[in-house]
């Protein structure tokens, strides 16, 4: 909402398809079935269960979602708390066009999956997830408690991670010891455990690239080797043996997957005793996208 962080269209009409993607997955597969999200999503069902009818899922998502964001206003910026509410806002409308105004009966089945309990927790998992991936890809959110979890974790002790688990798990005791049932609960841990891969596949891509650094005492041959089969950068450090004191150096080389034997291969022909590492990244930010690698 400043003036060097303008509200972007395309993120809005992405996020406005989050919040559907959202409340499809949560009205007409968990719900009906008496499933539940996780963080906010699913204290807002809970709480929609455990009261009269006319207090509905799509208030309570707007009542607890919408103070968090604003709490977190200073911290996160207006921005993200713009594209955050309006976010929830769209997920809340679609529930309740959902579930009010279409002629879908969600009352007591799934329309699509019937009360399957394991086909509504994978689907309705998954296409929530979605929904959430595609709001964090696009600089919303669509649950309060991630922002809160970003305030409050280190004061407790905790990774921001662990903050959601914790909160989730402690919902998912609650609503099994108020609806006398555990078979619901842990039949809504599965369904988050979904929702997670398809936020990371989402945010992350199916095919993450890897980090290679390369230890080595003949960087410059590696080096070329490397760019002339893959036809990209790499970063090169020189470093010396902690405890030979010897001249080496530190390769940084960005690959995908498919390419990490093959680049074993090269660099093990040249340096039988190089020392490779491998790791993932999330993301690559390069000027020439085509290029996994950067000098």
């Amino acid at each position: 909402m400043t003036r060097n962080k303008p509200i972007r269209i395309r993120n809005l009409i992405m996020l406005t398809l989050a919040g559907a993607i959202n409340a499809i997955g949560v009205t007409l597969f968990l719900a009906p079935v008496q499933l539940y999200d996780s963080g906010i999503s699913g204290t807002s069902m809970l709480l929609a269960q455990l009261t009269p009818e006319r207090f509905s899922l799509s208030l309570f998502l707007i009542l607890l979602n919408v103070p968090l964001f604003l709490y977190g206003l200073k911290r996160q910026g207006g921005r993200f708390t713009f594209y955050a509410i309006y976010t929830v806002a769209v997920y809340s409308a679609c529930a309740w066009l959902i579930t009010d105004v279409l002629p879908l009966d969600v009352r007591a089945s799934s329309p699509l999956a019937g009360t399957d309990l394991l086909l509504c927790a994978l689907f309705g998992g998954l296409i929530s997830g979605g929904g959430s991936g595609i709001a964090i890809r696009f600089g919303g959110a669509m649950d309060g408690i991630e922002v809160m979890a970003v305030i409050f974790a280190r004061r407790m002790g905790l990774t921001v991670g662990s903050f959601v688990m914790l909160y989730n798990v402690i919902l998912y005791i609650f609503c099994g010891a108020l609806m006398q049932s555990w078979i619901l609960p842990l039949y809504s841990i599965l369904a988050y455990a979904a929702a997670l891969r398809a936020v990371d596949f989402i945010v992350d891509g199916i095919d993450r690239s890897k980090c290679a650094i390369i230890v080595t005492t003949r960087p410059e041959e590696i080096c070329a080797a490397l760019s002339t089969a893959f036809e990209s950068g790499m970063t090169r450090v020189d470093a010396r043996g902690g405890f030979s004191n010897t001249y080496q150096a530190m390769i940084y080389f960005v690959v995908n997957r498919f390419q990490v034997t093959k680049m074993k291969d090269i660099v093990h022909e040249i340096d039988p005793l190089a020392y490779i590492t491998i790791s993932e990244v999330a993301d690559v930010f390069a000027r020439n996208q085509s290029a996994p690698g950067a000098d």
